[in-house]
C-alpha cells in the first residue's frame, strides 16, 4: 500500500492497532460466545427432560387415578347389588366389595406417587429455568460486545470499542455468576 521507504502515517498505525486489538477481542469474544451458547443449550435440554418428566408422571397419575375411580364405581355397584339382594344371596358380594375397597386403596396410593413425582419434575424444571434466563442474557450482552467491535472495525471509533468491552464485561460477569450460584 506504501512504496518502500516511506513513512506510515501516525494515524494509519494506530488504525492498524485499534483493528488487531479489535480482532483478537472479537475472536475471544466468539469463542466464549460458544462456551456461553453450549451450556445455555445444555440447560435447555435439562429443563426440558424434567418438563417431559413431569407431563409423563401426570400421565401415569391420571392413568391410575382413572383406575381408582373404575374401582369405585365397581365397589359402589357391589354395594347396591348386596342391599338390593335377598339376604340370602347378600353376603355373596362381600368378597368383590372387599377385592375392590384394597384395589382403590393401592391404586389411589400410586396416584398419590405419581403426582408427587410429577410436582418434583415440574420444580425440578422451573428450577432450571432460572439459570438458563441468566445465560441467555450473558449471551445477548456478548453478541452485542462482537457487534460493537465489528462497527468499531469500521468507524475506527475508540470510544465505540470502550462500550463494546463494557458489554463484554456484563455479559461475562453474569456468566460467572451464574456459574458461581450454580445452574
Amino acid at each position: 500500500m506504501f512504496e518502500e521507504g516511506l513513512e506510515v502515517p501516525e494515524e494509519a498505525r494506530e488504525g492498524r492497532a485499534l483493528e488487531q486489538v479489535v480482532a483478537i477481542f472479537t475472536a475471544l469474544l466468539a469463542a466464549l460466545g460458544a462456551v456461553v451458547g453450549y451450556q445455555g443449550n445444555h440447560l435447555m435440554h435439562e429443563v426440558l427432560l424434567r418438563k417431559n418428566e413431569a407431563v409423563l408422571k401426570k400421565a401415569e397419575a391420571t392413568d391410575q387415578w382413572n383406575y381408582f375411580q373404575a374401582a369405585s364405581t365397581k365397589t359402589h355397584l357391589m354395594e347396591l347389588a348386596q342391599q338390593l339382594a335377598p339376604p340370602e344371596r347378600a353376603a355373596q358380594f362381600d368378597d368383590k366389595i372387599k377385592k375392590y375397597g384394597a384395589q382403590k386403596d393401592e391404586l389411589q396410593a400410586k396416584a398419590q406417587t405419581l403426582d408427587e413425582a410429577s410436582e418434583r419434575a415440574a420444580a425440578a424444571s422451573e428450577h432450571l429455568e432460572q439459570p438458563h434466563g441468566r445465560i441467555a442474557m450473558a449471551m445477548i450482552f456478548l453478541q452485542i460486545a462482537i457487534s460493537l467491535a465489528s462497527i468499531t472495525a469500521l468507524t475506527r471509533r475508540a470510544w465505540l470499542f470502550g462500550v463494546a468491552a463494557a458489554s463484554a464485561l456484563g455479559g461475562g460477569a453474569l456468566w460467572l455468576s451464574t456459574l458461581l450460584v450454580g445452574a
